[in-house]
Parts: C-alpha cells; structure tokens; sequence
C-alpha cells in the first residue's frame, strides 16, 4: 500500500485530503500539526496514524512514499522546497504559491532535483468538469465561445479563518482560494490565457472576497469567472455556450438552485439546452479521489513526473492569470500575459 504523510489538519487536511486519501487506498502513515485539538482529532479520527510537530519531523520518516501539503497558502512554496530538497515526492494543495514569478522558482527547482511535484486541483476530477471535457470531445455543443463558471455563496457573516483575514502576499483572499479552482478549470477545458480583465474588492473581509475575472484564451473562448461571498442570489454553476447549444449546470452540492425546475438525477451532471428543448446529461463516470488515485499510479510509472495527474506548469500559469487580475483590477484596465 502507499504510504503518505499529511502536513496538516485543519479544514483541508481533515476534510478534503484525508478522507480522499483513504477513498484512494492510501495509508496515511503520519500528519503534523502542532494544534493539540487537531492531534486529538488525529489519533481518535486515524487510528494507528501518528502525530508528527511539524514538517521537518515528518521529512525525516522513513516510511513515507510521498508527503500532502495542506498548509497555509502563503507557506506552500517554502514547505514544497523543503519536501524537494529532502527527496520526497509532494503533493500540495492549490495554489502552488502566492504569484506566478514563486510558483515558477518552485517548479523549476522541482526539475532541478528530479522529485515529482504536483498541484490538488481536485476539481478537475468533478462530474461537471469531466462530463463539460467529454462534451467538448464530441463537439456536441459546435463552436464554443463563452465559458461561464461560477462559486457564489451567500455568506453575509464571514467566517473568521485565516483565508478571510490575511493578505494575498500571505495567501489570503478569493483569488487564491476559489478562483485557483476556476482559472485552473478554464485553462484545462480551453487552453492557456492570453488577456485579462478583472474587478475584485473586499467587501465584508480584510482580505478581497468578490471577484470577476474575464479570461480570452488562446483558443478563442472567453471564460467569465464570478466567485463572491455576497451573492443573495446566486448564478447557475457553468454555463457553456456554443453554436450548436449550451451545457448548463444549475445545482451543485449545497448551494441554491437558480432554476428549481430543472431537478437533477444522481446519475447527471447537468443539461444540454438548445431554447425550450432540455435534454439530461448523463454524468461521466468520476470522483475527486481519482486524484489520488493518479498520483498512487505516477509514483509506479517510468516517469512518474509525466504521469502526475496535475502538470505543475499549469499552476504556474493560473498564477499569472491571477497576477493579471490583480493588476487589471488596479489598473482598470485589460492587461496581457506576457
């Protein structure tokens, strides 16, 4: 069985990262957290599983086949520089770092060293995206033109995390959180961005939590990306529009239903809608484990790197479409990646 180690046991390592690490067959060997809640949540929640104070302590097993990262943001760069410099394989949870110029020091070191890196964009393993991908394949909707993803919560009273509070330099922020999801989903379904426009502001945060990106790809398609905290009435989830229909994705696991009518079966990931006509989409067949899943079948392939489920240059270029929109939200103005 593969064996890993978890860096932390907060709201991602405890509920993302270790539940689709078992779901995946992966023994979770060790976790560090230095919170002695979180290590009691460990030992009673991961029986057998041992507590580690930090990082460092966790390198220096010797029973670890690759580490998980779920860090803060701002420490992601620092903490996968340490796993490459000690040999182990990592694994870290989006975004890679705070900006595109860390995120590419990062990789570049990576390749330096040869130890496989790769990026949780766990989304990507989502029913909405692989079924939207399957779609895509077929050409079942023409030419698409517009690309149309949301993450809009009602959310008036913030929760008080360290995401809401700290600044984008410290991983805080919209941006960094749920538009690393989007951007990463966009460029996966249309290809590298070429221009960006974006507005983004802090609202009912020290930390931004609206923002609107609009991305041109390469391609030709142009992504609208809306993820806001203040949302009283949210949009569908995607919308695709091409020249022979549009993908419409309204429900997603608890947020409201723009359009109550068109109810979902288990077995559909969302609607084909060419005017009045409405015709079910039948799911493909896909969960986020099957992340890790990838990241067990890298670890025994020739070229493990190759075969990691996320390119980490992909993560790469999310930042920079980031860094954009900042840039574009400051400036006013659409700003071109170079």
């Amino acid at each position: 069985m593969t064996r890993a180690a978890l860096a932390g046991y907060g709201s991602a390592g405890r509920g993302i990262h270790a539940p689709l690490l078992q779901a995946a067959g992966v023994d979770i060997v060790a976790v560090s957290t230095s919170n002695p809640e979180r290590a009691a949540e460990v030992r009673a929640e991961l029986p057998g599983t041992e507590v580690e104070p930090d990082l460092t302590a966790l390198l220096a097993r010797d029973d670890v086949d690759f580490v998980v990262l779920a860090t803060p943001s701002g420490q992601h760069a620092e903490h996968v520089t340490a796993c490459l410099e000690a040999g182990r394989p990592v694994v870290v949870d989006k975004p890679l770092a705070v900006d595109e110029a860390q995120a590419a020091t990062v990789v570049r070191r990576a390749r330096e060293v040869g130890v496989p890196l790769t990026v949780f964009q766990n989304r990507r393993f989502d029913p909405q995206h692989t079924t939207l991908r399957r779609l895509l394949l077929e050409g079942t909707l023409g030419e698409v033109f517009r690309h149309e993803f949301r993450w809009e919560r009602w959310r008036p009273v913030p929760k008080q995390r360290w995401r809401e509070n700290a600044t984008a330099v410290d991983g805080g922020g919209i941006l960094l959180d749920l538009h690393t999801h989007l951007v990463d989903a966009s460029v996966n379904l249309f290809g590298p961005v070429e221009r960006v426009f974006a507005e983004v502001a802090a609202r009912s945060t020290p930390a931004e939590d609206d923002a609107f990106v609009v991305a041109e790809h390469a391609s030709g398609v142009v992504s609208h990306l809306g993820a806001t905290s203040l949302a009283g009435a949210p949009g569908p989830r995607v919308r695709v529009l091409g020249t022979a229909g549009a993908y419409l994705l309204d429900s997603f696991e608890q947020e409201l239903s723009v359009y109550p009518d068109l109810t979902q079966e288990p077995d559909q990931a969302g609607w084909l809608v060419r005017g009045v006509e409405r015709t079910p989409v039948a799911a493909a067949p896909s969960d986020q484990a099957d992340f890790y899943r990838a990241v067990v079948a890298a670890l025994g392939a020739p070229d493990p790197q190759a075969a990691m489920p996320v390119d980490p240059a992909d993560a790469v270029h999310v930042l920079a479409v980031i860094d954009a929109a900042r840039r574009s939200a400051a400036e006013h103005q659409v700003v071109a990646l170079g």
